[in-house]
């Protein structure tokens, strides 16, 4: 059995071109029926302002599944501690024996959250956007920064934080990136908003979205958590989800759902959209990813990890 730690895990996977398409492949894979997915484990710890997300699955074909645990407790930073943590278990499909312990401490997580923002922001936005904002000056704040610089080079990248000193410290760990001192008006400027936070509660208002703008929501991950005003999802032109079921179940969608303002059949797949379906109708379509995260992203990566461990032996 193959164990590798974290540091054995960030030399053999970053922001690159192969884990990019993993992650784009992984949600192809949702919506061409070859992913069984379960629904998610979760674990709530409201008085530690914190979660535990249990994910798994299979991608027909595949020849392994995963057993991903990963947490999230928003106030370590505060205790010199990470937000998140994890670990992924490798299974294999033929014969049930485990094959890898991952012990990534979230960072897999981390960097297919971050992937998986950009691929959607890049799949959705329109073509002549510059303007990127990113909301939220923690962990997936840097990846998806990093993410989206892979895939646009030339982009605009502006981080707001509601702490403006970790913003600011976020920012020089970034080449190229600003800090963007009023939310309001970053987002009204924006052509594309990528939101990373634990918000119980909205932080982009509806009224703020100019027409065009894509907005990809990543922070609702779980039950009461909130980052875009219910009216703004209901005033969208497009929602794109990664797994329909889960975002309208605990995902940025599921409040407009339960206020009876959208259903099924007012979302679309993001794997439909990377297959090729053509969605962005107008230039001034606003246009809504939520992002819950799917098990379909740890298998891809850890399919890559094991892939690149077993070449450099």
């Amino acid at each position: 059995m193959i164990q590798l730690s974290r540091p054995q895990i960030e030399a053999l996977v970053s922001v690159d071109e192969a884990a990019t398409e993993a992650v784009r492949d992984a949600y192809r894979a949702i919506s061409d029926g070859r992913a069984n997915l379960p629904p998610v484990g979760y674990l709530g710890f409201p008085a530690a302002h914190g979660d535990c997300h249990i994910k798994f699955g299979h991608i027909a074909g595949d020849t392994v599944f995963a057993v991903k645990i990963a947490s999230g407790f928003y106030d370590n930073p505060a205790k010199g501690l990470p937000s998140s943590t994890g670990v992924v278990l490798v299974f294999s499909a033929l014969t049930g024996q485990m094959e890898a312990l991952l012990a990534d401490e979230g960072y897999l997580t981390d960097l297919r959250t971050g992937l998986g923002g950009a691929v959607a922001s890049l799949a959705l936005c329109r073509p002549n956007s510059q303007r990127f904002v990113i909301v939220g000056s923690g962990t997936q704040a840097y990846w998806l920064a990093r993410s989206l610089r892979h895939l646009m080079p030339k982009a605009e990248i502006a981080i707001w934080g509601r702490n403006a000193a970790r913003a600011s410290a976020l920012v020089a760990r970034l080449q190229g990136a600003t800090v963007a001192p009023d939310l309001e008006q970053a987002c009204r400027s924006a052509d594309v908003i990528l939101t990373a936070t634990p918000a119980a509660e909205p932080l982009i208002q509806a009224d703020w979205i100019r027409p065009g703008c894509h907005i990809t929501a990543i922070g609702a991950d779980s039950p009461g958590k909130q980052e875009l005003e219910t009216a703004l999802v209901a005033r969208a032109d497009l929602r794109v989800a990664d797994n329909i079921a889960q975002s309208l179940d605990h995902g940025e969608f599921a409040h407009a759902r339960a206020a009876g303002l959208i259903g099924p059949g007012d979302c679309m797949e993001l794997g439909a959209v990377l297959a090729g379906t053509s969605v962005r109708r107008a230039p001034d379509d606003i246009t809504i990813a939520d992002l819950t995260g799917v098990a379909t992203q740890d298998i891809a990566m850890a399919r890559l990890v094991l892939s690149r461990a077993k070449a450099a032996q």
